[in-house]
């Protein structure tokens, strides 16, 4: 089992990621996203929607058991981040770990 928050911030430093939810929902509908991480403690209309595409699209999605600060802090950014979409891991491994 792999370390979610240093797979996250490998994923973000080295592969190609969207951040925020209007960038997540574009990069679903594209069919560019292979992984969403959503912040548990987000915005419950916004946890639905991206849960909902992402079930619809197919995609793969893991609850980050934090709030969007903290999940912004874990990508190196000074602001919340509700989402994060992964269209290519980098170095990570996070697209074949199993997370609990």
């Amino acid at each position: 089992m792999g370390d979610l928050v240093k797979d996250i911030r490998l994923a973000v430093d080295t592969g190609k990621v969207a951040l925020g939810t209007n960038e997540v929902m574009r990069a679903i509908s594209t069919n560019g996203a292979k992984l969403v991480i959503i912040a548990a403690k987000g915005k419950k209309q916004v946890v639905a929607d991206i849960s909902h595409t992402c079930s619809v699209a197919s995609v793969k999605i893991i609850t980050y058991k934090e709030g969007s600060l903290e999940l912004g802090t874990v990508c190196g950014k000074p602001y919340s981040v509700n989402a994060v979409a992964i269209m290519e891991p980098g170095n990570s491994n996070i697209l074949e770990e199993n997370y609990v």
